[in-house]
């Protein structure tokens, strides 16, 4: 509570920052003992419920999340060879469906399948789908081409996508980057969601911007 109401002094009270000097803040609130994730969190003017409305999608990071994930591959034959060639942490078929079923095994952050596997991962539709580990073509996790998917979600692609409430959260880099990596970060991310305006969104699009780390104070961005 010490360390928050520290940062929370740093933070005018009502006041909408620039991007830069958010982070230029951020850098400077009393360090957590692990390396914080600084987050995003950005309200849209739009509604989820209504699939004309939809906003989600991928972008690659310039500087990466600061995190390695794990990805899961499904595929066979030749796919699941060049999976593991091209750094998957597991690589499996069928056979893994018990062991995510009845063993409850989450060890992987991203789940790629080739699209012939979706029948078999449609079975895990349930338990994959609260998590959010469902592959899909729009976040470029069915596909052929393993190697890039592979590739480009180690290097720092995150997908963004709404929540019930409109608002997307995405973690976009660590504390330790330092200011000017985490707004190249930030503005990637803006930029896409910006570009990914549905046709039917009306009146403001983009309604609120705040940043955070993950046990700090909020600040609102203009």
């Amino acid at each position: 509570m010490k360390r928050y109401n520290e940062s929370l002094k740093l933070i005018e009270k009502g006041k909408k920052y620039g991007a830069e000097e958010a982070l230029a803040i951020i850098e400077k609130m009393p360090k957590a003992k692990f390396d914080e994730t600084v987050e995003l969190h950005v309200k849209l003017g739009v509604d989820s419920k209504h699939a004309d409305q939809q906003v989600r999608g991928t972008v690659v990071l310039p500087h990466g999340t600061g995190k390695t994930l794990k990805v899961l591959v499904f595929a066979k034959g030749p796919k699941a060879q060049e999976a593991e060639k091209a750094g998957a942490d597991y690589v499996g078929a069928e056979e893994l469906i018990p062991k995510i079923q009845n063993e409850n095994w989450f060890d992987y952050d991203v789940v790629v399948a080739t699209p012939d596997m979706m029948g078999v991962v449609g079975r895990l539709g349930k338990v994959l789908g609260p998590k959010g580990l469902m592959p899909n073509p729009k976040s470029g996790t069915v596909t052929m081409d393993v190697t890039k998917a592979i590739s480009e979600i180690k290097s720092g692609k995150v997908e963004y996508r709404l929540d019930k409430n409109n608002i997307i959260h995405l973690g976009f880099g660590k504390v330790s980057f330092g200011t000017a990596k985490l707004v190249e970060n930030y503005q990637t991310i803006i930029d896409a969601i910006n570009k990914a305006k549905p046709a039917a969104a009306k009146g403001q699009y983009i309604k609120s911007i705040s940043i955070s780390t993950t046990m700090g104070p909020g600040l609102y961005i203009e």
